[in-house]
């Protein structure tokens, strides 16, 4: 048992206890694999590494019941966004992540990966396959609908590390020229990447301000990482004069990371990206099974870690929030 600062009692989160057994058990049930497993979770796999998924606010916006807040944010229309990945593979194993990180793609072979054209070309193919059943719902809307099957913007996250995949540069080119606006978020770990790929929003997720922490929450499977990150805050500063929007977004998580605002002002300023988002650790998925509802924040306590952040930065200021997302947009003062 720890304790905070404020003497709060903190769990420490469960990586080997009832789910890791829980997903055992159920791959030895069913005699699947890992790409079997998250297919049965609704994901549409592509070749040997990629795949695609509809997202909760896509089924939102064909009903006419919200949008994500990227909308609000950023303009992105929900129905009309592709939520893929290149890799389903990940170097870090974050507590509260909402995946099945404790099983993970089979590398002990070597993996063979496809191309980024064959990737792009069925990410749409996946799309179009996922959002057919909508077509027959009394409750879509049937503009949006058709709207729906021409999507002209993609989020490359959903699951794994984006840029473990080796082509992802030529993945970008190959859906600029279809004339499709690309998201990467990334865990900032492979920074020769993150110089390299150009997209139209560069994401990079800084879930911990020091090394120690960053072991404890994000669990990476390399010493090294720590210091690949710290580069390629360095390298998004520069990225500014290739990507229009470089965002930093930060999952707050009360009893590990809450408290860190001030530290966390520190990398910031190094990178200086145009946005940074100040999100609440989301009690849902698997991340259940390892830490608690508690480690949410509300809407009232993400506004007061933003404003430390603005106060010890000097160069940010709110511009949005979404309280049912829970999350706050800050954007730097020209």
């Amino acid at each position: 048992m720890e304790r905070t600062a404020d003497n709060r009692k903190v769990l420490r989160p469960n990586r080997s206890g009832p789910i890791k057994k829980i997903l055992k058990s159920l791959m030895k049930k069913e005699k699947q694999n890992y790409l079997e497993l998250i297919k049965k979770k609704n994901y549409s796999i592509i070749g040997n590494h990629s795949a695609v998924k509809t997202c909760l606010w896509l089924k939102k916006s064909l009903y006419n019941d919200g949008s994500c807040y990227k909308s609000k944010f950023y303009g992105i229309i929900s129905h009309r966004c592709i939520q893929m990945t290149p890799s389903v593979i990940c170097n870090q194993k974050c507590i509260f992540c909402w995946r099945p990180i404790e099983l993970d793609l089979d590398t002990k072979n070597k993996i063979i990966w496809n191309e980024p054209e064959f990737i792009a070309n069925q990410s749409f193919l996946s799309q179009k396959k996922l959002i057919t059943g909508f077509g027959g719902s009394l409750k879509t809307n049937i503009e949006k609908y058709n709207e729906s099957k021409n999507p002209f913007r993609v989020a490359i996250s959903l699951i794994g590390e984006r840029t473990l995949y080796p082509y992802l540069d030529e993945l970008i080119l190959n859906y600029k020229k279809k004339n499709i606006i690309t998201f990467i978020v990334s865990n900032g770990t492979n920074p020769n990447m993150i110089e390299k790929i150009k997209p139209d929003y560069l994401y990079l997720s800084l879930d911990a301000p020091n090394e120690k922490l960053y072991n404890y929450i994000c669990a990476p499977n390399n010493k090294k990482l720590w210091k690949n990150i710290n580069d390629s805050l360095n390298i998004l500063k520069l990225k500014k004069l290739s990507v229009k929007n470089t965002i930093i977004r930060i999952t707050v998580l009360r009893n590990y990371n809450y408290n860190k605002a001030y530290e966390f002002s520190k990398l910031i300023n190094v990178a200086l990206p145009r946005f940074i988002e100040i999100k609440s650790y989301m009690h849902i998925g698997y991340s259940r099974y390892r830490i608690q509802r508690d480690n949410m924040l509300n809407i009232n306590e993400l506004i007061s870690f933003s404003n430390i952040i603005c106060k010890t930065t000097n160069n940010y200021k709110i511009i949005n929030i979404s309280e049912i997302s829970r999350v706050v947009l800050l954007s730097i003062i020209n």
